[in-house]
């Protein structure tokens, strides 16, 4: 239970801070320390961060810190890229997908503490840009089961022009919505397979994963989010190592 709760609370205090990282911390937490099959794994962690970014992007939408255009162009077109990468994902065998999962994690690494360049005006990316973005991050999403938040939190800054805080808000959005997505498909993906997520599991990290996210969400009010950045950039970079070493060994 104290994994659990920890492990909830961990993952909601990325999200609420970052607007990304909750399932870089949910895989391992599911496959190692409790030692679940890799792929109901992946499924439980899209039902978990995508349970917990929902909450905390209704907090957001609250006090308008959504780009609904970013959630239309890059959402919807992730969902369908997640339903497709879910579905794909029945030809890759569990090693596979968490050794895809490690270098998914160095490039969010490689994200994370890179430069930021520019940005450009808000709504000045052309839609169509916007919506390949989308696509290929869903499909990443479906596949190895990770929100992207790494990925869409930059694109948005960076490429997008917004706001830190209305990004994260706009990315758990869309985090909420591909994770959904995804889900919906890995549930029948894992009934072929004859595995079953565990549900009461799941129940609890999104209960203790909301409470994180109300404190993460206050908590990057006053933290400068760079150094937050560049702080969990090295993290991933460790964790993703460790992923990789253990899966090719």
């Amino acid at each position: 239970m104290a994994i659990l709760l920890g492990g909830g609370l961990l993952i909601g205090v990325l999200l609420g801070l970052l607007g990304s990282g909750g399932t870089i911390a949910t895989v391992p937490i599911l496959v190692y320390l409790l030692g679940q099959n890799e792929k109901v794994a992946i499924a439980g962690s899209l039902a978990i961060v995508g349970g917990i970014a929902l909450a905390g992007a209704l907090r957001y939408w609250r006090r308008g810190l959504v780009h609904w255009r970013s959630v239309f162009f890059f959402g919807v077109p992730g969902m369908a890229g997640a339903y497709l990468g879910a579905y794909l994902s029945r030809f890759f065998s569990a090693s596979m997908q968490m050794g895809a999962f490690a270098l998914v994690m160095l490039v969010a690494a490689w994200f994370m503490l890179r430069p930021s360049p520019e940005a450009p005006a808000p709504d000045a990316r052309a839609n169509w840009k916007i919506i390949i973005e989308g696509l290929v991050v869903g499909v990443v999403t479906g596949l190895v089961g990770v929100g992207g938040g790494f990925l869409i939190v930059p694109a948005l800054v960076l490429l997008g022009g917004l706001r830190p805080h209305i990004a994260i808000g706009t990315s758990l959005m869309i985090i909420a919505l591909k994770s959904g997505a995804a889900l919906a498909k890995y549930v029948g993906v894992l009934a072929e397979l004859g595995l079953n997520i565990d549900w009461t599991v799941v129940a609890i990290f999104i209960a203790a994963g909301t409470i994180g996210s109300f404190a993460g969400g206050a908590l990057a009010q006053r933290l400068k989010q760079e150094t937050l950045r560049r702080a969990f950039g090295y993290f991933v970079i460790v964790m993703g190592a460790v992923i990789l070493f253990r899966t090719l060994s």
